[in-house]
């Protein structure tokens, strides 16, 4: 398959992912809690269903990776990842600020990616040796002097554990306080691509929850790795800074209280 086909398809799951979520937004969305005590409703399955329906009869070969189903074929060289919504509370609280999140990996490493908003109707599209566009046109990062005049975001200081938001409450020191941001989820992520926010720093995160985001912010001009500065792949722990600025790397892995590895 081309990358021209591979970005047809990944916007058709993201259509059909949209429109499977759209009814339940603001509605009977009937939420549950999961095992791993994270919120579940009816549209993350039904946003996750319909997408491995179309991979299944798209792209059959392929594996897939989903929060919601588990995996399929995850030894395969081509394998999706799905997140149907990241940000599922805020999904719940009837905020539009969740996203879904659809990646390709090739042997591992992260080639496509989409973040999709199907209640604003903003989607971020980034493929490897392309440049990312945000509805169709293109998207880039900005520059940024230093880390006092850059826009922090974060989804939540409560999903740090004790030491890591011990680094993250150094790093935001260095941050002026009314320039940072909580919640977002994969929303703050296509804010960086499109010059909006400049850095994001999370962990505990899952593959399916950073996959696409590195073709999408690395297409616009930025940068995503782990809290060493190691580049993200399926292997790659939950740490992630995103970055629209990659000259500010060192600053960012200084004020953390990490070296640059990578």
């Amino acid at each position: 398959m081309t990358m021209e086909t591979d970005l047809a398809l990944a916007n058709a799951l993201a259509d059909a992912a949209g429109a499977a979520i759209r009814p339940y937004f603001r509605g009977a969305f009937g939420l549950e809690t999961k095992d791993d005590a994270s919120p579940v409703t009816l549209a993350d399955r039904a946003a996750e269903e319909v997408m491995r329906k179309l991979l299944a009869s798209e792209a059959p070969r392929d594996g897939i990776i989903g929060e919601e189903f588990g995996s399929e074929r995850a030894d395969a060289s081509r394998v999706w990842v799905l997140d149907p919504i990241d940000g599922t509370t805020s999904f719940v609280a009837g905020r539009p600020i969740f996203g879904t999140l659809i990646a390709l990996l090739q042997d591992g490493w992260p080639v496509l990616g989409i973040i999709d908003q199907p209640i604003a109707g903003e989607r971020w599209v980034g493929a490897i040796g392309q440049p990312t566009t945000f509805n169709g046109a293109p998207a880039r990062t900005r520059g940024c002097r230093a880390l006092d005049d850059a826009v922090l975001g974060t989804t939540s200081p409560h999903l740090f554990s004790a030491h890591e938001a011990d680094h993250f409450l150094s790093l935001a020191s260095k941050v002026a306080r009314r320039r940072i941001i909580y919640g977002g989820d994969c929303y703050n992520y296509g804010l960086v691509a499109s010059g909006h926010v400049d850095l994001v720093v999370e962990a505990g995160l899952k593959l399916h929850d950073f996959a696409a985001l590195v073709p999408v912010i690395e297409g616009a001009g930025g940068m995503v790795c782990d809290w060493s500065g190691h580049v993200l792949n399926a292997h790659s722990g939950g740490d992630v800074i995103a970055l629209g600025d990659p000259a500010r790397l060192d600053d960012v892995l200084e004020a953390l209280g990490h070296a640059n590895c990578g």
